[in-house]
């Protein structure tokens, strides 16, 4: 496996990749948070970008989709006092490759995931996920590519979306992905003054400046913007959705009062579907409450962690 700091050499672009060009480490990532932590690794074909830090069991985070490993910027550190935390960038999100359209399915993109983990050598005794995040866990769990003692579901989007929206957007998304000209468009826009604040605040959250700054960086990424279309394109939650009862691992639904991505309703109806599930409700918080209240999101995962026997009890008395 190769590991590097730098990206220099980038794999080959394709003639419709040269249109739609991604963020790049030394611009986008020149001060990327938590850069320090970050390597490329090769795995399932694709060049990826990830952080590890700290020590202790294995903790692994997945954003969601249009997000990348900035999400965690102050999240990891704090959970990086208990476990190895592991995050990657999604395949084409951030700075991790691009695979082909096909290998953006939910299935295909949770074989390359648990792909990239046996590479790693790491088998994560707990996993949390964010909105999109949340759901390629749970088909890893449910596929058995990773057996974890919990399952931390972020605002997590694990319901197909029902109703006339549904039926809308699906068409919308594939029609949108299949165009070069679309991402380069959503991206100019995106640089706009007040744009990416606008896209943030219709999100219920409020984030500060620098992070505000990260998703500009990505969002005016055509690339970046081309793969997150991709992915909600392609992916398909019924299958995934029908076999949540039989979901055996422990199920943590964090979810925030002011979601206006995903509904905290959402939440609440997957844990009457899945036995043993608990749920957690942040009041006045958004899609992005972790980034809104990290050190209280930390301390629901860290006492999640304790009730599963993963952190000793006595650790309590130290903090």
């Amino acid at each position: 496996m190769m590991r590097a700091l730098n990206d220099n050499n980038p794999p080959p672009r394709t003639p419709r990749a040269a249109l739609l060009a991604r963020p790049r480490w030394d611009v986008e990532g020149r001060d990327w948070p938590n850069r320090d932590a970050s390597q490329f690794v090769h795995a399932a074909g694709l060049r990826w970008h990830l952080q590890q830090m700290g020590c202790g069991p294995v903790l692994l985070l997945i954003h969601g989709t249009s997000a990348a490993t900035h999400s965690w910027r102050t999240l990891a550190p704090l959970l990086a006092e208990h476990f190895t935390v592991v995050a990657p960038d999604l395949p084409g999100h951030g700075f991790t490759q691009t695979p082909a359209p096909a290998r953006m399915t939910l299935d295909a993109m949770a074989q390359d995931l648990a792909a990239l983990l046996r590479g790693l050598g790491h088998q994560p005794v707990l996993v949390a996920g964010h909105s999109a995040g949340a759901a390629l866990l749970a088909r890893m769990c449910l596929d058995g590519s990773i057996a974890p003692a919990g399952v931390v579901a972020l605002n997590g989007a694990l319901l197909p979306i029902g109703g006339a929206a549904g039926r809308f957007m699906l068409p919308l998304a594939r029609l949108l992905a299949s165009s070069t000209m679309v991402p380069r468009l959503m991206a100019r826009f995106a640089r706009n003054p007040g744009m990416v604040e606008r896209m943030l605040v219709d999100t219920g959250s409020s984030i500060e400046p620098d992070g505000i700054d990260y998703y500009r960086r990505l969002v005016g990424s055509p690339g970046h913007v081309a793969a997150a279309l991709r992915m909600m394109a392609s992916w398909r939650l019924e299958r995934t959705a029908q076999e949540l009862p039989q979901l055996a691992t422990r199920l943590l639904l964090i979810a925030g009062s002011n979601d206006k991505t995903i509904a905290a309703s959402n939440s609440a109806q997957v844990q009457r579907m899945v036995p043993g599930a608990r749920i957690e409700l942040m009041p006045g918080l958004g899609h992005l409450a972790h980034e809104e209240r990290p050190h209280d999101v930390r301390d629901i995962m860290v006492e999640f962690a304790r009730d599963a026997g993963l952190l000793p009890r006595l650790l309590a008395a130290a903090e």
